[in-house]
């Protein structure tokens, strides 16, 4: 009991004493860097579905990767980068010659990714490995998979400083971005290339159904604090940071799946922002708004 009840022993000691969980506090926190932001701009582009479609598509990529190399970081990480990216540009090649929309299109390759995917795996590896895909295991983060999560927040701070402005000129009015000349064409594909390489980065950490959580509860969260850009992205960003590190201290005290625990951490976060948030939460808007009253939107 005195044990549990030393804030040393209770917060600080666990990750600290052990090097793997260094590395999973590392991953953590580098994931965090570079997803916040991403889901925050997919949430501005009304595109939150589409995060957790991209994580699927990795994973046929990542299968064929697992069949020729094993559990190979580098094999695993180049074939869902070039799954994931086939799925969203077929998706959009679809939606510009046929009838479908973008959102129906890419519901259709990835469910066909997520099948191939999983009868990839399971076919040609066990059990063990199909769960490792899956759902990863950021206990088990190497010093490879931390460089390479660090590269992917980098890449993303960086690519994101160098096009914010139309970036969010093409959130709030692409019309606009177009009039101006701006190539906005050009900054999708950078910014799906940015979805991608950060599910790639949180698949070998969270596995393929896990990945997305990170990137996308903060940022919905974020949405009933701050009204404005730079503000939910230092929110998510934030959010995303705490519930890898509560998430990694559930899982150490109470022997949880760390990678469930840290997605559910991310969705109590979710929650009590639906509740408590300070700019649109419930209580809020029920105690100073009348019914029937329009939502805010978000200020650039």
């Amino acid at each position: 009991m005195e044990h549990l009840l030393d804030p040393y022993s209770l917060l600080i000691e666990p990750l600290t004493a052990y090097a793997f969980m260094r590395r999973a506090l590392v991953a953590c926190l580098a994931l965090a860097l570079g997803s916040g932001p991403i889901g925050v701009f997919l949430v501005l582009r009304r595109m939150s579905l589409m995060g957790d479609a991209m994580s699927h598509a990795v994973l046929p990529g990542a299968a064929i990767g697992f069949i020729f190399a094993g559990l190979s970081l580098g094999a695993m990480s180049l074939g869902g980068l070039i799954a994931g990216l086939a799925v969203a540009l077929l998706a959009g090649v679809v939606s510009r010659t046929t009838v479908l929309r973008e959102d129906a299109s890419l519901a259709g390759f990835y469910l066909a990714s997520l099948a191939l995917g999983v009868l990839l795996v399971s076919t040609y590896g066990s059990a063990v490995d199909l769960l490792h895909v899956l759902f990863g295991s950021i206990l088990a983060v190497d010093d490879e998979g931390l460089l390479f999560v660090a590269a992917v927040a980098s890449i993303t701070l960086i690519t994101l400083a160098l096009i914010y402005r139309p970036l969010v000129a093409e959130c709030f009015d692409p019309t606009f971005l177009r009039s101006v000349g701006a190539r906005g064409s050009l900054i999708h594909l950078l910014f799906l290339v940015l979805v991608v390489l950060n599910l790639v980065a949180g698949f070998q950490a969270l596995g393929t159904l896990m990945a997305v959580g990170l990137m996308m509860l903060p940022a919905a969260a974020a949405r009933f604090w701050s009204d404005s850009v730079w503000g939910s992205i230092a929110f998510a960003t934030g959010a995303a940071m705490a519930s890898g590190v509560v998430g990694l201290l559930l899982s150490y005290h109470f022997e949880l799946p760390s990678g469930p625990a840290i997605v559910l951490t991310a969705a109590v976060v979710y929650l009590a922002s639906i509740v408590f948030g300070s700019r649109a939460g419930l209580l809020v808007r029920y105690r100073r708004q009348p019914h029937f009253h329009k939502p805010e939107e978000m200020k650039p």
